[in-house]
């Protein structure tokens, strides 16, 4: 134990070095381990706050420690400076990921890209997130539909957890598109589309539509348009629409009706059930058919039977 203490007293050896940057080490992660849950708890009620002070408490405790290092070592750099000269550029080179994964990280950090709980797309994965490291964002990956572009290939074919935590470096903030769905907006604009048949009464399953997607969730509508007057005084944005419209198109040789109303990010795949389900209700309520695929197929009269050419007629004579 003596020894142990001589050592930690002395600053002048390579020996004494050693012991003390251990000890520095193993106080910085006792004094974490005591601190994050003291701060913690004084946020309980917000998720937020609390998750950024416990962070932000790990942050400033390995920060000290860095510098006690530094401070500890000095007087030796004299001596390194030749090692450490040669050893510079090879770890520059072989750490460039990890050196972009830290600059990525202050990007998102100072550049507010995301932040926990923001639903967003990078590197072609989807989800929710649910930690920022200094090296990386771990997301909990929500499905899509295979048949939107880039709709990836998960199991879940709707935008619902899947189970899976992703992990993508913060580099890819610098080389890959990020898009945020709830930074500023806690909802979006989703459309939902229906065919029906030309000899069909399009226009009153139209007014159907348009009275089923008004009825949904008035109150996201309401905060609208505040929202947007504050997201404009940040941003030149142009004037978008919150109130739920209605569009035709012939597709396919049908009236094809689209239905575009805003509903919580969240919540779109539950929101475009409950709607077209009470819209399939009243359209068989009322009697109008919902188009779907259909091929006609023309067969000449003259046309001979499936199995080939018809067969010659036999006669036969009695004797």
């Amino acid at each position: 134990m003596d020894r142990l203490l001589d050592l930690l007293a002395d600053n002048d050896s390579v020996a004494g070095l050693a012991v003390t940057t251990a000890a520095i080490f193993f106080g910085a992660a006792l004094l974490r381990l005591a601190l994050t849950p003291l701060v913690r708890r004084r946020f309980g009620d917000d998720p937020y706050r609390r998750y950024w002070s416990g962070k932000l408490t790990t942050y400033a405790i390995t920060a000290v420690a860095i510098v006690l290092l530094i401070a500890l070592w000095a007087p030796l750099g004299g001596r390194l400076s030749v090692i450490l000269g040669f050893a510079t550029a090879g770890v520059a080179f072989a750490m460039q990921e990890v050196i972009g994964a830290l600059f990525g990280w202050v990007n998102v950090v100072a550049g507010r890209i995301y932040t926990v709980g923001d639903r967003i797309e990078i590197a072609g994965v989807r989800g929710d997130v649910l930690d920022i490291t200094p090296l990386r964002t771990k997301v909990l990956e929500i499905g899509s539909d295979p048949q939107l572009q880039g709709g990836g290939t998960t199991w879940v074919g709707a935008r619902q957890p899947t189970g899976r935590i992703v992990a993508v470096s913060n580099k890819k903030t610098f080389t890959d598109p990020v898009f945020n769905y709830s930074a500023h907006l806690d909802w979006v604009w989703e459309e939902l589309s229906l065919a029906i048949p030309q000899d069909a009464n399009w226009r009153r399953a139209e007014e159907i539509l348009l009275e089923r997607i008004r009825d949904h969730q008035p109150e996201v509508r309401a905060h609208g348009e505040e929202e947007l007057a504050r997201l404009a005084d940040r941003y030149l944005i142009s004037r978008a629409e919150v109130e739920p419209r209605t569009f035709v198109r012939v597709a396919d040789g049908d009236i094809q009706l689209v239905g575009r109303f805003v509903t919580p990010v969240r919540d779109s795949r539950a929101a475009k059930d409950a709607v077209l389900r009470e819209v399939i209700d009243r359209l068989q309520a009322e009697g109008i058919p919902i188009a779907y695929p259909t091929y006609s197929v023309d067969m000449p009269a003259s046309a001979p039977p499936s199995g080939g050419e018809a067969a010659p007629a036999r006669s036969e004579q009695g004797g």
